[in-house]
């Protein structure tokens, strides 16, 4: 436990932006982060077995709308009473079945805990602020700047569009 706790601060030390980092989509592809340099990113946790799951359609229309000013990004996380049971494969169909999702979504992680992905680590660090339901956001602007919006904001308020 102590390793993976070095190992996990020494990275987040080491990677001081959203852009540094190698993570696999879904499919299990490698996506490099330094593809978005120079783009704001709204980076949301999902679950398919939440409430707040119907935003996945106005994060599909928030990509669809304003996917020059920003990039939408899902992270799939079983935090929060295991909401997102399903395998990657399971939660790509969902999402394409049900909300015609066309936006980026990432391989099933961790956002809080003792085994949070590093991503979501920075990301608290940033902010000071940590997922605390399924759907939390994180609006990263190209000068590193992030803003946390719990999961009541929708990926189409005021609070976010006027940010892009």
């Amino acid at each position: 436990m102590k390793l993976a706790i070095t190992l996990l601060l020494a990275f987040v030390m080491s990677a001081p932006s959203v852009y540094d980092f190698k993570i696999n989509g879904l499919d299990g592809k490698q996506i490099d982060f330094s593809a978005y340099k120079g783009k704001t990113l709204l980076i949301v946790n999902t679950a398919s077995k939440c409430g707040f799951t119907p935003q996945y359609e106005d994060l599909q229309k928030l990509n669809e709308q304003y996917g020059s000013k920003v990039v939408v990004l899902g992270f799939p996380a079983n935090n929060f009473k295991g909401q997102e049971p399903g395998s990657n494969l399971e939660i790509a169909e969902f999402c394409k079945a049900n909300y015609g999702v066309t936006f980026q979504m990432f391989e099933k992680i961790s956002v809080i805990g003792a085994d949070q992905h590093p991503l979501y680590a920075l990301l608290k660090e940033k902010t000071g602020q940590e997922p605390t339901w399924n759907f939390c956001k994180y609006l990263v602007k190209p000068d590193g700047t992030v803003k946390f919006f719990n999961s009541k904001v929708k990926p189409l308020d005021p609070q976010i569009v006027d940010e892009l």
